[in-house]
Formats: structure tokens, C-alpha cells, sequence
């Protein structure tokens, strides 16, 4: 994807004062952080959260409630809590934050701002799945009623691949010692670092103006912000959203399936419904050797792993008839294949005749998870095999959307390690 364009139309990130855990307040600050909001496995990993600490951001992100009014409200009185007695508190000056992840396959690095929003018709910031309204809706009011911004989306970028603007203050912004440094239970490693020197600043700014960037992961958050911009007429915060946006030039991401488990619908079921329409085979497993399987039938194809009645069973070769009539014809090849569309167009709707509403459906990007809570509530789970990212870039640039939840880039940012008031600072 070109992501290069003029200057005046690019990538507006500005400073804030960061929102941020004092850690003599908290038992660790690996203990209070979570991941993004929609990779949360409930009921079971929001638990394991709440539990890790009593002021696990996942109390602001996710909080419980009887209604959906009352848990945002909620959040705002935990948050409020949490500022008058320390435990959130604002750093003393703008700054824009160097973020730094790493394993021991993976090194990423990018920057943390307050980023001028601007819909798709501009072509500074590229969506490349659609949205859910409910979920819109849901972060939308959160957002509003406490007025915060608490997850960076991850957006990114691709540089020429030079060691000069953005590029050239991160790496000697990491040769410095950081403002946090911690490891969450995932074997992550993170360090955060404030940028506040003007000139450093201006540099990444004046860099970052010449590019524009693709949503990795936030659409819903993205769509919120855009939302809540519209509510807010005078210009100021609400005008801007908290988002980490890294250089794939020089740290590429990973891609990976979300999986969809669908509810009330045994495996039996969905593979009786199959007959005739795709190529059924039954594998032994273990779930390792069936990813296997099913990444090597994708070389060829659309495919898919069905589970939750303790087997897996591959599904490839559609009927091309089939396909003729159920996938839209008036979009690129490139999205009419993806097996996304096929999974949405072809079997939710025509095979298996199943809404895409939360009550039917849920997205898990956790294949154990996925797996696990299928032969749990006697469900399918339908595992996919990740789009390549080339792909993704090429439909965002054609302006065309791929179906929900069909991409999931990572590493994504931990939760909880520098929020964004929209009141404060």
C-alpha cells in the first residue's frame, strides 16, 4: 500500500498528558493491564483479570453490571475513584510515548498520540473491516460517560525504511531508561517511554504528516471516535483519539484468524447441512496437526475447521455453483475469495441460515478458546486461516471493506498502560 501523500494530508499526531498507573499504588503493573477489550474470553478470562488486582483496568474497559447504562456508569465512578486516590494519575506535560514490545520471536515498536481523526472519504486513515453497530454503540456511550480514551488502537504505516524522522527518535529514545518496564503473563515484555523535547516531537510529527496508515486493529474503536467527534461540534479533544502507530517497514506484524463459535448450532448439525455443497473430511487432531491441515487445503482454496464434539472437520472445495449465487459479484476478486466472505455470504446466510447478531454468534480469537467453549456449550466452532496482510493493504487501498472480524494483527498494545483523559490535560 502507498502511504506516502502530501503533506498537508497526512497522519496529524499530537501530544497529551498521559493517564497512567502510579506503581506504588498497584501490586505489579503487569498485574493491571489487560488485553484490548474485544480479546478478553469471557466469562473465564475476565475473571482471571478482576482477580489479578482489584484495580485491573479491565474495572474500566469491561466493567459488570445489570444494564448497559449502569456498567458505564460504573467505570466512570471507578475511574473518578481511582483519580482522587492515586492510582490513576497525569503526567506533568504532554508528550508523545515511545511503546515497545517484545518476545522472543518479535520485536515492535511504535508511537502512542492523540491522533486528528478523519474519515475513510479522506484517505489519511484506511479501514479494511466492517463494524458492528451494537459495538459502536456500546463504546461510544463508555467513551462518553467517562470521557477517556483507554486502549490505543494499533494503526499502521509503512516508511521508505530510512533511519531518519519517526524512525530515527524511537531508536534513541530506547537507548534511554524508560518511564515503565514490565512483563505480562503472555511472555510480553513492554517499556514505555515519554517523548517531550520539541524537537523531537516536531520531527515525528512532520514525518508521520507524510503518510497515511491502515486500521490493524480499533475499527469499532475508530467508529467511536468518529462518533462522538460529531456529538462534539466545537473543536477540542473529542476532535482526536488515542492510537499506537507502528512502521511495518521496519517491524512487520503478525496476522491472525478470529474464529467464530456459533451458538446453538451442534457440529452435527452444520455438517449435515454441508452435503453436497463442500468437501467434508474428518481429522484426528491433535488441534495442532488439524491447523496444519487446514492451512495446507487454504494454499489451494477456501477452508475451514469445524470443532466442538471433540474431532475436527475440514470443509473445502465449495460448489462453485454454489458460490455463483450466493457472493456478491460486484466487488474485486480479491474480496470476493476471502474466506470471510465465503463464511458470511455462503454458509452463515445460505447454508446455515444464522444472523450475525451476538446471540448467535461470538468472535474469539483464541483457537484453544474457541475450541474449548464449542465443546463446552455443545456449539460449533469455525476456525479460519489468517488473510496475508499484502491483501488486507490492497483492498483498504481499493476502499473496500472485508467482513467483520476477519483479521486480527498483533502483537497489540497491552491495555492499561497510558490512557487518555478527554477532561484532564
Amino acid at each position: 500500500m502507498n502511504t506516502s501523500g502530501p503533506a498537508d494530508q497526512g497522519l496529524r499526531l499530537i501530544p497529551f498528558r498521559g493517564l497512567r498507573y502510579d506503581p506504588d499504588r498497584v501490586g505489579s503493573l503487569a498485574a493491571v493491564t489487560s488485553p484490548p477489550y474485544d480479546v478478553v474470553v469471557r466469562p473465564d478470562g475476565l475473571h482471571h483479570l478482576e482477580s489479578a488486582d482489584p484495580h485491573n483496568i479491565v474495572r474500566l474497559i469491561l466493567p459488570q453490571a445489570a444494564t448497559a447504562a449502569a456498567r458505564h456508569e460504573q467505570a466512570a465512578q471507578t475511574l473518578h475513584r481511582w483519580l482522587a486516590e492515586g492510582v490513576l494519575s497525569l503526567d506533568s506535560e504532554p508528550a508523545l510515548y515511545v511503546y515497545e514490545q517484545r518476545n522472543d520471536e518479535i520485536l515492535q515498536r511504535g508511537v502512542v498520540g492523540a491522533l486528528a481523526l478523519s474519515g475513510p472519504a479522506d484517505g489519511i486513515v484506511l479501514p479494511h473491516e466492517d463494524v458492528m453497530a451494537h459495538v459502536v454503540e456500546d463504546r461510544a456511550d463508555l467513551m462518553r460517560t467517562t470521557a477517556a480514551h483507554f486502549e490505543p488502537l494499533l494503526l499502521t504505516y509503512r516508511s521508505e525504511g530510512g533511519d531518519s524522522g519517526a524512525t530515527a527518535v524511537i531508536e534513541r529514545t530506547t537507548d534511554r531508561p524508560p518511564l515503565l518496564a514490565t512483563t505480562t503473563e503472555d511472555g510480553y515484555h513492554h517499556r514505555l517511554w515519554a517523548v517531550t523535547d520539541p524537537a523531537d516531537r516536531a520531527e515525528i510529527e512532520t514525518d508521520l504528516a507524510r503518510h497515511q496508515a491502515l486500521i490493524a486493529d480499533g475499527h469499532h474503536r475508530w467508529a467511536t471516535y468518529l462518533r462522538l467527534q460529531q456529538e462534539h461540534t466545537a473543536p477540542g479533544p473529542w476532535d482526536f483519539g488515542l492510537v499506537l502507530l507502528v512502521d511495518t517497514a521496519r517491524y512487520p506484524l503478525r496476522v491472525r484468524a478470529i474464529h467464530r463459535l456459533l451458538h446453538g448450532l451442534p457440529v452435527a448439525d452444520a455438517l449435515a447441512a454441508l452435503d453436497g455443497l463442500f468437501r467434508v473430511r474428518d481429522l484426528a487432531g491433535p488441534l495442532p496437526r488439524a491447523l496444519d491441515a487446514l492451512a495446507e487445503a487454504s494454499a489451494e482454496g477456501n477452508a475451514f475447521l469445524l470443532a466442538g464434539d471433540g474431532r475436527f472437520h475440514l470443509i473445502d472445495r465449495p460448489d462453485p455453483g454454489l458460490l455463483s449465487r450466493t457472493v456478491p459479484a460486484d466487488r474485486p476478486a480479491a474480496w470476493r475469495t476471502l474466506d470471510a466472505t465465503v463464511l458470511h455470504s455462503v454458509l452463515l446466510e445460505h447454508v446455515w441460515r444464522i444472523p450475525d447478531a451476538p446471540e448467535h454468534i461470538a468472535y474469539i480469537h483464541d483457537t484453544a478458546a474457541a475450541v474449548e467453549q464449542a465443546e463446552r456449550h455443545h456449539a460449533t466452532a469455525v476456525l479460519m486461516h489468517p488473510v496475508r496482510e499484502e491483501v488486507v493493504r490492497d483492498l483498504a487501498r481499493q476502499g473496500v471493506t472485508m467482513p467483520r472480524k476477519s483479521t486480527s494483527f498483533g502483537p497489540k498494545p497491552a491495555t492499561g498502560l497510558v490512557l487518555r483523559s478527554l477532561e484532564l490535560g
